[in-house]
């Protein structure tokens, strides 16, 4: 476990979010952390689809990201629906 430094406003953020949402300051940050990570390994899944993520994950418990990393399939570049680069 460490310490890991944020702003004044995200620390705000935060709060407010985890006050609405009945968590933590620190389950709040854990929580945006994990949609974060999912998001950037698999650009392609809405949050919809990285929430039923993490309840795969915690029903085999918990999250691992070097599991989760050599098991996902490498994502194909997305192609813009007018088809071009």
């Amino acid at each position: 476990m460490g310490i890991v430094k944020i702003s004044d406003l995200m620390h705000e953020n935060l709060r407010v979010a985890g006050n609405a949402l009945s968590r933590s300051i620190n389950a709040q940050a854990e929580h945006w952390m994990r949609v974060g990570m999912l998001t950037e390994m698999h650009p392609d899944l809405d949050y919809r689809e990285v929430c039923q993520l993490l309840i795969q994950a915690e029903l085999s418990g918990g999250l691992d990201i070097a599991a989760t990393a050599a098991s996902a399939p490498l994502a194909r570049p997305r192609v813009p629906a007018n088809g071009k680069h």
